[in-house]
C-alpha cells in the first residue's frame, strides 16, 4: 500500500536528509498485484486458445461440406473476371460512339 511520501528527518540546518526521500512502498501488495496480473494473463491466453482451435476447427468443416473447394472457386470467378475484362476491352476499342443507338 501507497504509504505516502514520508517526512524525512530535518538536519540541524533545516535540510531533510537523502534517506528519506521519495515515496515508501509496503512490497506485499505489489507482488500481489503482479500476481493478479500474470494468472489473469495466462487465463486470457488459456481462453484465447480454446476460442481460436474452436474456430479454426469450425472452418474447416465448413470448407469440408462445400460443394465447390474455396480454391476451384477461386479459380472460376479469377476466369469470369478475366473474361468480362476481355470484353470490356474488347467493347471499348471496337465498340459504338457514346450517344448511338444500340441495336437491342
Amino acid at each position: 500500500m501507497l504509504t505516502g511520501i514520508v517526512k524525512g528527518k530535518r538536519k540541524k540546518d533545516g535540510a531533510v536528509s537523502d534517506a528519506q526521500k521519495g515515496p515508501q512502498f509496503d512490497s506485499g501488495p505489489l507482488i500481489t498485484g503482479a500476481t493478479l496480473l500474470g494468472v489473469g494473463a495466462l487465463i486470457a491466453a488459456v481462453g484465447l486458445a480454446v476460442g481460436g482451435g474452436h474456430l479454426i476447427a469450425a472452418t474447416r468443416r465448413w470448407v469440408k461440406e462445400m460443394e465447390v473447394p474455396p480454391s476451384e472457386l477461386a479459380r472460376q470467378k479469377w476466369a469470369q473476371a478475366r473474361t468480362a475484362v476481355e470484353a470490356g476491352t474488347s467493347a471499348w476499342q471496337n465498340g459504338t460512339k457514346a450517344g448511338a443507338p444500340s441495336a437491342s
